[in-house]
Parts: C-alpha cells; structure tokens; sequence
C-alpha cells in the first residue's frame, strides 16, 4: 500500500529537454515507483487541462505526467516560429523514453494523433495502452476550423481578464460560469503593450494547422498498425469526431474500445471531468489486472 505522504496529489513541475534544445514544463504527480500516464494536450491548450483529473488519479495511487507542448504555455518556443508537427511527435517520443516504464498515453486531439502515430509507427511502441480524448485518425474539418477560427479571432488580445472570459463564454455557451482571473492567468500573457494573449506562440498556428490534413494519410496507415490496448473516449455533442469517424476508426483498430460521454463536446475533460476521470481509471485498472492474470 502507497503511503499518503507518498501520493504527491500537488504537482512537481521539472523541465524536460527536447531533442533540439528546448525544454518542456512537465507537471509530475502521484508516487513515482507507479506505473505512468503521460497526458498530452490538444493545440492551443495547457497542461493545466488535466489538473483535475491528475490530482483525483494520483490521489488514488496513479503516477501522472501532463505537460506543455513546445510553442504552448510555459514550455519554450521555436525560434523564428518553425514549427513542424514532427517536432511535436518526437518531443513526446522523447518524453516517454526518460520514464522508467511505457506509460499510458492520454492524448486530446493534437496530443491524442501524436500517440496514434507513435504507437503505429514505432516498435517497440513507447506507450503501454493509449488513450484517444475526441480524436480519430480523420476528423470532421468544420469542427477543426471552428476551433482555429476562435484561435485567430483576437490578435490584438485583451484588455482585462472579464473581456478573455467573455471570449470564451461565446466560444462555450454550454458551460456554465465563466472562468474567473484565477483560472485565466495561466492561459494568457501579458504583453508590452500591456494587452493580454494566449499563451500559444502565435507563430505556431498556420504551420501546424496547414500540415494536419497532409498527415491524415499516415495516421490511418498508423492506426491499422497500433496492436496497444486502446480506448477512444469521445464527446457526445463533439463537432470534431462524429458517429462516421468513430465506425471508420474501430475498424482500423477493431480491438479498441469505445466510450462517448453524451454531455460532453471536443473538450471532454473541461466538459465532463468526473465522468471522463473515472473512464481513465477504469481502463488502466482494467490493464492492471490483465497484467497481473493474464490470459
């Protein structure tokens, strides 16, 4: 039994370096002999996504590792703005080798397709099992373009954090309260001019955006060759992943599982946290025991 003084629910934040010289800011929680999940976020969010979900599995014995992807929140961004997806792809392949053990791979859009092309392409793969959050190897684009379309609508920033908040209510109209000064502050920067920005470099955005459609191709190829226990957790109300995405994606992986939160849209552990929580930990006992008796 893991003591309590071992479960370390508050975050360790470390740095980790990339392949080329930059660093990463990496939140690591829960007691470290554990077996590790490693979340990776969606394109234009933080680590701080999994804050909840981290804190309740580390709680509950789990190691947990969520970070900030390069260009994204505090993690260092490229110089001169060229940024390429396989930069991305490497950094989290690089994450996963300085752990002890593969981890669980959680991964909500960007970070989810990252995975799906790790644990298809590589062998051994990096990761124990994987986890999807919203995506599939193809997406429905009108929902992809709505994200980005909010991403591009304010280049100028903000004036206070109300004016952010309000941004996002509109974005969000299905949430409830609208996010206070605390939540905001690690989402945005101030800049000389005294406007606050998001975090993301906005250098990042075109590039990377432009390229995703060109990697459809590899990550279907990539997701007929993924042999990792699997499971897609999708938003019942998503715009991005669709009844369609979902049938094409279980046959490409036909051993995968498949959950949809009903309630939930793209952002499923924003939407849906307690439920999307208790499907994370399901899963990874459920590898537990199959570890522990296998068949």
């Amino acid at each position: 039994m893991v003591a309590v003084s071992e479960l370390r629910p508050e975050a360790c934040g470390v740095r980790h370096p990339t392949a080329d010289g930059l660093w990463l800011a990496v939140d690591d929680r829960g007691p470290r002999a554990a077996a590790p999940l490693l979340f990776a976020h969606g394109f234009g969010q933080t680590r701080h996504a999994w804050t909840a979900t981290a804190v309740a599995l580390a709680t509950a014995g789990h190691r947990c590792l969520s970070f900030d992807a390069r260009g994204h929140g505090d993690s260092a961004r490229v110089a001169g703005g060229d940024y390429h997806l396989e930069q991305f792809v490497g950094d989290l392949a690089g994450l996963a080798a300085s752990l002890p053990r593969p981890p669980v791979l959680v991964g909500a859009s960007m970070g989810g397709l990252l995975g799906l092309a790790l644990a298809g392409e590589r062998r051994p793969p990096p990761f124990r099992a994987l986890v999807l959050v919203d995506i599939t190897p193809r997406w429905e684009s009108a929902g992809v373009e709505r994200i980005l379309g909010f991403m591009r609508a304010h280049p100028d920033g903000f004036a206070d954090y109300a004016e952010a908040a309000a941004a996002i209510a509109a974005y969000l109209p299905h949430r409830g309260a609208r996010k206070s000064e605390a939540q905001l502050r690690p989402l945005l920067r101030r800049g000389a001019d005294a406007r606050l920005r998001w975090h993301w470099d906005p250098a990042m955005l075109e590039p990377v955006a432009g390229e995703s459609e060109r990697y459809q191709p590899r990550l279907m190829a990539a997701a007929r060759r993924v042999e990792l226990p699997t499971l897609l957790l999708s938003g019942g109300r998503s715009d991005v992943v669709s009844a369609d995405t979902v049938r094409e994606f279980l046959a490409l992986v036909p051993h995968a599982r498949h959950v949809e939160l009903p309630r939930a849209t793209h952002m499923v552990a924003g939407d849906a946290n307690d439920a999307f929580t208790r499907e994370i930990e399901t899963f990874v006992r459920g590898l537990d025991a199959d570890a522990a008796h296998p068949r």
